[in-house]
């Protein structure tokens, strides 16, 4: 029998430094995330209380991508599980690449099974889960030639590059960092300036559908999901799963 579809599957994506794995400091269940660390053990920037991994801090540090998949899983497993967060595919696959393919023997076939592990991750994996999932990925203005314009999207190396990561996800939201006064006709529920945030005079935030200045990014979700004026909003991850939950009721 065919799976039920995972309502709840995003991917989070922009430049360094945007507030990508910032946005998970506001999910309300936060011992119920399984966090898969893919970016050498890099501490979040915030004082996370995420599932505890084996070496007895929140999450869990990913060496070889294959854990990935044994995580997602061992995770159907776990009732104490209800999100996975895998920060972040771009430094995932670069691991694959340094792991199974540099010293591959047969490079042709190794980057065959690179392609082939994020589909079986995907179609599989991800496809069966019960959980809410997140990808994070990091992006880069690249030049197309055939369409004479730049685009931003998240790299990828082999075949995979035809499609596109983006391409796996009905959600793919974007980070930005936007002075406030871009902000000014965007109020909305969901959009906060905070006092830090007047000091600073920009604002970190979530982009959730395309604007004429960014129709050559990979931004997408669900027609209707969101309201033009919530174009831009907190950078927290909890608002868009609401916002998914409402939407699919």
């Amino acid at each position: 029998m065919a799976q039920q579809i995972n309502d709840h599957l995003v991917m989070v994506c922009g430049k360094s430094t945007t507030g990508k794995s910032a946005s998970l400091m506001g999910l309300t269940n936060p011992e119920g995330v399984m966090y898969l660390n893919c970016e050498s053990g890099k501490r979040l920037p915030f004082p996370a209380k995420f599932k505890v991994g084996p070496d007895g801090r929140p999450g869990y540090i990913v060496t070889d991508p294959l854990q990935v998949r044994e995580a997602f899983q061992a995770a159907e497993g776990m009732t104490d599980v209800t999100d996975i967060v895998v920060d972040s595919a771009t430094f995932m696959m670069e691991m694959y690449e340094s792991v199974h393919v540099t010293d591959a023997a047969n490079t042709m076939k190794a980057w065959g099974d690179f392609a082939q592990f994020w589909k079986n991750l995907m179609q599989q994996d991800v496809a069966r889960s019960t959980k809410n999932v997140v990808f994070t990925a990091h992006t880069l203005d690249t030049y197309n030639e055939k369409d004479m314009c730049m685009e931003t999207k998240v790299p990828i190396k082999g075949s995979l590059k035809n499609v596109g990561l983006e391409s796996f996800f009905s959600v793919v939201i974007a980070t930005k960092r936007l002075n406030l006064s871009a902000l000014e006709s965007r109020q909305c529920e969901y959009l906060n300036i905070t006092p830090s945030d007047e000091s600073l005079g920009f604002k970190h935030v979530f982009q959730t559908q395309l604007t004429k200045e960014t129709v050559n990014e990979r931004i997408r979700g669900p027609i209707g999901m969101w309201q033009e004026n919530e174009t831009y909003i907190d950078n927290n991850m909890q608002f868009v799963f609401d916002r998914l939950r409402q939407y699919y009721a």
